[in-house]
């Protein structure tokens, strides 16, 4: 099981990204996934997740309204839109996987079973 994430880079304040994440498994529609980020010398925290069909998603309310989760489960990607960046957005994104056969919407990064390396979004001001 892999999970490779990518699209991260340097933006502005204001400006927009879109964030990759994909995966090796067979049945990716089984999984729900979700993304993290961390900050330089912060905790790792949850950001967004998606159920295995797309049909659901749930954010931290800190990006609601910002960011938007989606999926292609033909492509076997799940995908992390950025919009109107703040400084305090910079961290590393990391695309995470729930075993399969477990679902909720977690925020719970115990809840994950199959990380990726992440990516690195540094937003300036």
């Amino acid at each position: 099981v892999q999970l490779q994430a990518f699209g991260g880079g340097l933006v502005q304040a204001g400006g927009s990204l879109r964030l990759s994440c994909a995966a090796s498994f067979s049945t990716f529609g089984s999984y729900f996934m979700g993304w993290f980020r961390q900050a330089p010398g912060k905790e790792r925290e949850f950001v967004a997740a998606i159920s295995g069909s797309g049909g659901s998603t749930y954010y931290t309310d800190s990006v609601k309204a910002r960011f938007t989760i989606s999926r292609d489960n033909r492509r076997k990607t799940v995908y992390l839109h950025l919009d109107s960046l703040e400084p305090g957005d910079t961290a590393i994104y990391y695309c995470a996987s729930r075993p399969r056969g477990y679902y909720g919407l977690s925020s719970a990064a115990d809840d994950y079973a199959y990380w990726g390396h992440g990516t690195l979004v540094t937003v300036s001001s």
